[in-house]
């Protein structure tokens, strides 16, 4: 049986309130690349974005090529929506190990902020660890992997952007985790499925718009 994980009607986000995030966003990640100082929320966030919640910030390049430059975020609901969106904007862009810091001429100019609304993980039971794969939806699902002292995630466009399968996913989720490729298999290892809302600047500083579930 698949999780049922999609936000209520009542509880998705408007594109005026996505824009707002992905706009404060680039504001935290220009204002601390300028002065290292941290902004504060703006006045005009909605209820629901002042409400607990996960997210993550990606940081994608555009020219010459587009390509990952950094991605942060903060996978459970234990902080408002919006401050988790400033905290995780600015470690995207200077603290993502695998990446050197951005300069603030770099986001400017190639730099387009995305940004994934997660709703809260859940565990998948499944009667055989090897039903696990037909429990994912690719496009749909996120993942986390949790288990021998260590946890990765990766987010539901990762899947169809690399074009995985569900356990092409799960494999490449261990791999994140520092974990055997094969971990999700063995019992104590737990598997947590998300959903993501996501919306994207189209250009550095440009137009946003909500990126479709499972669109490349």
């Amino acid at each position: 049986m698949k999780p049922e994980q999609t936000p209520a009607a009542e509880n998705k986000l408007t594109l005026d309130e996505g824009t707002l995030l992905v706009r404060t966003a680039r504001l935290a990640i220009t204002t601390y690349l300028k002065s290292g100082k941290t902004i504060q929320p703006p006045e005009d966030a909605s209820e629901k974005l002042r409400r607990k919640s996960g997210v993550f910030v990606t940081l994608n390049t555009t020219k010459p090529t587009h390509e990952l430059r950094g991605c942060i975020g903060f996978p459970y609901p234990e902080q408002s929506l919006i401050n988790a969106t400033i905290k995780a904007a600015i470690y995207a862009a200077t603290e993502d190990p695998r990446f050197s810091p951005l300069s603030l001429e770099e986001f400017n100019e190639t730099a387009a902020v995305e940004l994934t609304v997660l709703t809260p993980p859940e565990v998948l039971h499944a009667k055989s660890r090897k039903d696990l794969p037909e429990m994912i939806q690719i496009g749909r699902h996120g993942l986390i992997v949790e288990g021998m002292g260590t946890s990765g995630l990766l987010l539901p466009q990762v899947a169809t952007e690399w074009k995985w399968d569900a356990s092409e996913f799960l494999l490449n989720c261990c791999l994140k985790a520092g974990l055997p490729p094969d971990a999700w298999l063995v019992e104590g290892v737990q598997v947590k499925t998300f959903e993501g809302e996501i919306f994207e600047e189209t250009t550095p500083g440009g137009e946003v718009r909500r990126k479709p579930v499972g669109e490349e």
